[in-house]
């Protein structure tokens, strides 16, 4: 196995000329089906999506993408409903609760209409547990696009069968370039089996695979995977490098490029940790 920092130079050599070929031979056109950014049933029916067996949507997000979502948002730059309401630990609350978030942020209210880390980003699910109470707790890597309270991406909207994203405009990397990844190790893999490739492309699945695309979108759809393909890796490496244990520490804890981190974003430093000692 290639080392990450091996992985990260062929990542960046990778022409997008090439990665637009693979695409182009593969095809593509996004038919506003909602699929990639909705909870989904695993091995079941997509059409039960939102019933109690759905497991929520899952797409990675990297810190500073996080803080571009955040900002656009504080800004007014993106229209549509506010993020669901969601608690201490970044699971969703009930959507419009506004008790819940008010006593999360630990005032009294009145600075509902604010954003916070949690109406962008979570925890990524994988290697937490769950306490008797009900609680999450343990070591994650990395962070995921928030979900509401029916496992969907919290910037989904559908009207009329037609999905839309309301931080199109600043979606993370992962989404502008679903449902194509790259077969470099450090990578992340969509949600979706592969079910075809071409060259150093995969294609996940996806009802709009197979249709015409021109060379123009090809070639913006290769050279937004090329990046995402070296900032996963230049991510991977930078998460391994600030790793260190979370002895101590209660609750989540969530390592990522810039160290460790609670569910709302904050930094654990040393202290922290020697306080719940």
């Amino acid at each position: 196995m290639e080392s990450l920092e091996a992985e990260l130079d062929r990542a960046r050599d990778l022409e997008t000329g090439d990665l637009a070929d693979a695409i182009e031979s593969i095809g593509f056109e996004c038919t506003r089906c909602g699929a990639c950014c909705r909870g989904y049933v695993p091995d079941g029916d997509d059409d039960a999506a939102s019933g109690p067996d759905t497991e929520p949507h899952t797409a990675t997000v990297f810190p500073d993408e996080a803080r571009e979502l955040l900002a656009a948002l504080e800004d007014g730059r993106h229209t549509g409903d506010r993020p669901s309401e969601n608690g201490e630990d970044g699971t969703p609350a009930a959507a419009g609760d506004d008790a819940a978030r008010a006593a999360a942020d630990g005032d009294d209210g009145e600075a509902a209409e604010s954003y916070d880390w949690r109406d962008v980003a979570r925890p990524m699910p994988y290697g937490l547990e769950e306490t008797p109470d009900g609680d999450p707790v343990g070591e994650t890597f990395e962070w995921a696009l928030q979900t509401d309270s029916c496992g969907d991406c919290t910037f989904y909207r559908e009207t009329d069968g037609q999905g839309a994203c309301t931080v199109h405009e600043d979606r993370p990397l992962v989404c502008q370039t679903y449902p194509f990844s790259v077969a470099l190790g450090g990578t992340t893999q969509p949600m979706g089996e592969a079910v075809d490739e071409a060259g150093m492309v995969r294609a996940h699945e996806c009802e709009g695979l197979g249709r015409d695309i021109s060379r123009d979108e090809a070639e913006e759809l290769a050279g937004a995977l090329k990046r995402r393909a070296v900032r996963e890796l230049e991510e991977a490496i930078a998460v391994r490098d600030a790793y260190r244990p979370s002895t101590g520490v209660d609750g989540v804890v969530i390592h990522d490029s810039e160290g460790q981190k609670r569910p709302d974003g904050t930094p654990i430093d040393d202290g922290d940790a020697d306080r719940e000692r």
